[in-house]
């Protein structure tokens, strides 16, 4: 008797075990994850055009700066430079104000032999690019042409940088 009843006790023991594993159960789902990326484009830098100190303006002064654009893979854009504040500028013939309103005035280009103004007017004027997810540097090319010298005095202009996409 003994004997079963130990059996007995290790029957229920077991049985306790196994019923416990027996309503052990699990269930499972997913879920999607995603991100969507829309097109973007950010200039990071615009630098500063100094064309340096000079006497007179009797021949051409020439100056560079960069402008730093970044866009998403696969976007495609344009790059425009407006007019400026200067009174009567365009972006042909743009215009530095100094001391008593005497102007100098200036270009800005797209190419070092200043043959292509850079203006605003997409499709005709700005500089086209696709965006390769990383920084796209590009030059500006200035130039102040020959021109009667104004009063001595410092000359200056706001150039305001579009990025169109």
């Amino acid at each position: 008797m003994r004997n079963r009843l130990v059996a007995l006790v290790g029957l229920l023991a077991m049985s306790a075990v196994m019923s416990e594993t027996a309503f052990s159960q699990t269930a499972t789902t997913q879920f999607n994850v995603q991100i969507t990326i829309n097109a973007e484009c950010q200039i990071n830098s615009a630098n500063d055009l100094n064309f340096g100190a000079s006497g007179m303006l009797d021949t051409a002064v020439a100056a560079t700066t960069a402008i730093a654009v970044q866009c998403t893979s696969g976007t495609t854009y344009d790059v425009g430079l407006n007019e400026g504040t200067g009174a009567g500028a365009t972006v042909a013939t743009r215009v530095m104000t100094g001391p008593g309103a005497e102007t100098v005035t200036y270009s800005l280009y797209t190419d070092p032999a200043h043959t292509d103004v850079w203006g605003n007017t997409t499709g005709t004027d700005t500089v086209t690019g696709t965006g390769t997810g990383s920084e796209q540097i590009y030059t500006v090319y200035g130039q102040v042409p020959a021109q009667p010298t104004p009063t001595p005095g410092t000359y200056s202009d706001v150039i305001t940088v579009t990025v169109t996409y």
